[in-house]
């Protein structure tokens, strides 16, 4: 639908110019302007004339009737007509098999790829939970929505790096490390995982209430750490890779993977080149002892480089980690996604990248996502105020479980579809939204899967696989359309392309999840209006195969991109 759109504009741009002696607008103007209409029984594409009135200086009906006029026979149409203030244009059939189908069929899992991105390098920063902390509800939004980005942009032909900047560097270590001394056990950590970590953080900070001194204590712990203590290096480490068991199993169950765990440890010795660098250029100031960047004439708080103790922070980090991914890896995109509460973070050290004289400081993108909260109250780990993500992914497991012993107790595979689903259902339910939303969780909202869910999109790919498996289809024989609802689901299918460039641009994964909505919504009319195995011929037949089989493509290719399996069998 995209090239036709394209053709279009131009069509329109040379029959506003015959129509219009002045003003006419031009090619990119008219291709803007394109929209889907809500009601297709109008037409498949519109131009909405009352955008043009204005520069016309004529009234929008008057301009659709003049454009209609001059625009008759543009190919790949059947209906060009003037509806009001609206102009219409109804897809032809033919066009629709030779160009839709066709391409769906034969590209199979490469349809919707577009090159947008060939030979060009793009950083992904997400995940990046803070070790010897559980994985929780609140960092699935980065998680998905960068992982999915991640997908995205491969899908456009991008050099992905999938970078999971891990939180293990810090004053909570020294915290963790004074508890353990003073209540942990080796043998309890083991068997405990990270549940026993996040135990002694907890408690930690109880009875540091109670007790001021422990805060001492657990500074002079870390300052050991960073004087490279033999003792606390060890259980540094061992705490972390605690943690990572933790991590992968729930990535696993994601399809995760990433290419690098550099973590803000790892740039402890990077940092020193950068802070000099500030200070070679007269970018730093002292402010009651601690080294700042002014920031004032950008309408930002000073970023703060170094702590009157000569401590390093965030910023000072993220500055190092840029400057050594650039060198490493050549990006023309470095992506932090990241909650919206951190975005102040985020434009202050990207100016300071940008005062320090690196050209690429605009191949920096910060990519925002809402707040997430549990039935109003905010999330916290100290508190215990958190839905673990392996308990919500057990539980929607668990149901879907239910499900399958209810009705097709007989399903191989009948672990692995339930963890599909289930972990499915869960990631849906958060993509489907736009990212910048706050979200209150609601369990029993995340685990529906009623209407628009990831069950529902799911269930209707296995629909496809079912119905192609019964019949021996011929994916070259000539097809006909024969229904409206053939039409509107091809046309639904020739979108996804086009959704695809559209979530690239807007770093907005819900594009694809709601687009497999109206695909599986368009799919599901289709096949109840449309009988395919026992179609009144066998030219009908393979059409409805046929088609099947592009819608099948589709949905599969958008399922990928949001981090969601295929089971065919459900």
């Amino acid at each position: 639908m995209l090239e036709l759109k394209k053709k279009l504009a131009s069509s329109l741009a040379e029959a506003a110019a015959k129509a219009f002696s002045e003003n006419a607008p031009g090619e990119d103007e008219i291709a803007a302007m394109l929209e889907y209409p809500p009601d297709d029984t109008l037409g498949d594409i519109a131009l909405p004339c009352f955008k043009l009135s204005k520069t016309l200086r004529q009234a929008p009906p008057k301009i659709a009737s003049a454009l209609a006029e001059a625009s008759q026979g543009i190919p790949g149409f059947d209906r060009i007509a003037a509806d009001g203030g609206d102009l219409n244009f109804k897809v032809s059939g033919e066009y629709l098999v030779l160009n839709v189908l066709k391409n769906a069929i034969d590209t199979g899992e490469n349809y919707g790829k577009n090159d947008i991105g060939k030979g060009k390098t793009v950083v992904l920063d997400y995940a990046s939970p803070n070790v010897a902390k559980p994985f929780h509800i609140g960092h699935l939004g980065t998680t998905v929505i960068g992982h999915s980005l991640k997908l995205i942009h491969q899908f456009s032909g991008y050099n992905c790096i999938g970078i999971n900047h891990l939180g293990d560097w810090g004053t909570q270590f020294g915290k963790l490390i004074c508890a353990f001394r003073l209540w942990g056990s080796r043998e309890e950590i083991e068997k405990g995982g990270i549940d026993a970590l996040v135990a002694l953080y907890v408690k930690f900070h109880a009875e540091a209430e109670k007790d001021g001194t422990l805060n001492d204590r657990a500074r002079a712990e870390f300052k050991k750490l960073e004087e490279h203590d033999e003792e606390n290096t060890a259980l540094w480490k061992w705490f972390i890779e605690i943690s990572l068991r933790e991590y992968e199993i729930t990535f696993k169950q994601l399809g995760i993977t990433f290419d690098s765990y550099n973590g803000e440890s790892f740039y402890t010795d990077k940092m020193p080149e950068q802070i000099e660098k500030m200070r070679e250029m007269n970018l730093l100031k002292i402010d009651d002892g601690a080294s700042i960047v002014d920031l004032e004439e950008y309408g930002m708080p000073p970023c703060l480089i170094l702590k009157k103790v000569g401590s390093t922070l965030y910023p000072t980090r993220d500055i190092a980690a840029a400057v050594y991914r650039k060198r490493t890896y050549n990006f023309d995109k470095c992506i932090y996604v990241t909650s919206a509460g951190q975005s102040l973070h985020f434009a202050q050290w990207f100016k300071v990248v940008e005062l320090m004289g690196y050209d690429w400081y605009n191949e920096l993108v910060h990519v925002p996502y809402g707040t997430v909260s549990i039935n109003g109250e905010k999330l916290a780990t100290r508190t215990g105020n958190v839905v673990l993500l392996r308990d919500l992914f057990a539980q929607a497991i668990e149901k879907v479980h239910a499900v399958i012993d209810e009705k097709n107790p007989g399903l191989e595979n009948r672990d692995e579809v339930a963890e599909a689903v289930g972990v499915g259902a869960v990631v849906f339910h958060y993509l489907y939204n736009s990212r910048i939303k706050d979200i209150n969780f609601v369990m029993e909202s995340a685990l529906s899967f009623d209407g628009a869910t990831g069950p529902y999109a799911q269930y209707t790919y296995a629909r496809t696989c079912s119905i192609l498996g019964k019949a021996d289809a011929d994916m070259n024989a000539e097809a006909v359309i024969t229904s409206p609802e053939e039409a509107r689901l091809l046309l639904t299918v020739s979108k996804f392309p086009e959704r695809v460039i559209q979530a690239l641009n807007a770093y907005e994964p819900s594009m694809i999840t709601r687009y497999i909505i109206e695909l599986c919504t368009a799919f599901n009319r289709f096949y109840q209006a449309c009988p395919i195995i026992t179609a009144e011929s066998k030219s009908v037949k393979n059409t409805r195969l046929q088609i099947t089989k592009a819608a099948q493509n589709a949905l599969g290719n958008a399922l990928h991109l949001i981090c969601l399996k295929t089971p065919e069998k459900i």
